[in-house]
């Protein structure tokens, strides 16, 4: 169950459920350091070949400071604006009488979608873009910031697309989407997007290997703050993120990013909280999408914003969802779980594949050997199995003929 303030859902192995977690104590009284407090001043006869030297250090302690953050920073490109989808514009066509009289500044017609009909090309508007990291492979994560339209809710988001993404044979195709969801508070970043993780990586090596789809990653942030924990869910009287992460993100990406109209390319991943999340949104939303990598064991809703709201938590049960699903006879869902053989959570996981695993809810547990509650075994038991497990699930780009 939750802790709060800024706890995030606890068993014995929670806590090493954020990847970069450290140990934060109180806040300590700053110590009474020089100029600030106490300090003396200087004795008149200081000499000037000490302040000299004084003055030399603290600039050479500048420029070195100035020249790493322009290393880190600036020469890495980090912050500077970034576009998807650099397609070529279509073959020139004959010209017409009046060509000359056209303005030679004038835009290119979009290129056009192949001819499979569930590929929905971007429809705009375009995001504001900016590097947030740059990968090995020259491939950009990028953050924006987005207003969600149908939930009112306002958070950033991290998107990475695959190099294939900007390959001119698939300029034409669309691509499917994974989600990826943090556990942990999920705000105000998504720890998705650090590149330490190497969720990324993953999906290259993987379409490298002919393991993986090379998927477009949406990384939103989970919760409205880092105070509570909301469930992914639209609990009266607080933040819409049921609506944020299964309307506003999707009508986002698909803004901006050539995507699938139906289901068979969209899933969901993610970590404690989040797997949590993107589970019951899949349950929930069954025409929306199709599968869901589900890491570290979460299964019931349990913030504790749900109280005098039952009807409302239970609508946003797995549990029950998966039972309402079957009693429908479908759609089909499919439920990849990942747990370490370190960390607790199985049990859960065998009782919910034991009671709702039939009919139209597919379920399958990758077990990580000697894994931990961490986003690191995560990506690995992805690499060992799910990727190819749900690149199975999903539709894949089609490259051009010839």
């Amino acid at each position: 169950m939750h802790q709060y303030p800024q706890q995030e859902r606890q068993d014995p192995d929670h806590e090493r459920q954020d990847p970069h977690h450290e140990h934060q104590g109180p806040d300590l009284p700053r110590p009474a350091c020089p100029p600030y407090v106490g300090q003396p001043a200087a004795p008149p006869g200081r000499s000037r070949r000490v302040m000299w030297i004084s003055a030399v250090v603290a600039l050479a302690l500048l420029i070195s400071g100035g020249f790493a953050a322009w290393k880190l920073d600036w020469f890495s490109g980090n912050g500077e604006a970034v576009s998807f989808g650099k397609t070529p514009p279509p073959a020139a066509a004959p010209a017409a009488p009046d060509a000359d009289k056209k303005s030679p500044g004038a835009a290119q017609p979009p290129a056009k979608p192949s001819g499979d009909p569930d590929v929905l090309m971007p429809s705009g508007p375009k995001s504001d873009f900016k590097q947030t990291t740059k990968l090995d492979d020259g491939t950009i994560i990028a953050k924006t910031r987005l207003a969600g339209a149908k939930s009112g809710f306002e958070g950033d988001v991290w998107v990475w697309a695959p190099k294939e993404y900007d390959d001119p044979k698939y300029a034409k195709s669309a691509f499917p989407v994974l989600i990826a969801l943090p556990g942990g508070n999920g705000f105000p970043a998504n720890y998705w997007s650090d590149r330490s993780l190497g969720l990324q990586k993953a999906v290259s090596e993987g379409v490298q290997a002919g393991t993986s789809l090379p998927f477009v990653v949406i990384m939103p942030v989970l919760n409205p703050d880092n105070k509570y924990y909301y469930d992914g869910s639209d609990i009266p009287g607080q933040q819409k993120m049921g609506t944020w992460i299964a309307e506003d993100v999707p009508d986002f990406t698909r803004a901006n990013f050539r995507t699938y109209k139906s289901r068979d390319g969209w899933a969901f991943m993610g970590s404690s909280s989040g797997a949590f999340v993107g589970m019951k949104t899949l349950l929930q939303h069954p025409d929306k999408f199709k599968a869901v990598i589900a890491s570290g064991g979460e299964i019931v809703p349990d913030s504790p914003l749900w109280k005098g709201h039952q009807a409302e938590m239970d609508a946003n049960n797995p549990e029950k969802l998966a039972r309402k699903l079957i009693d429908d006879n479908g759609p089909e869902v499919f439920i990849n779980f990942q747990v370490g053989t370190r960390e607790s959570g199985k049990d859960r996981m065998l009782k919910f594949q034991q009671q709702y695993g039939t009919g139209p809810v597919k379920t399958t547990i990758h077990d990580i050997q000697n894994g931990e509650h961490n986003g690191w075994h995560y990506v690995r038991g992805m690499k060992e199995s799910s990727l190819e497990w749900i690149s199975k699930v999903l539709k894949g780009p089609k490259p051009e003929a010839g």
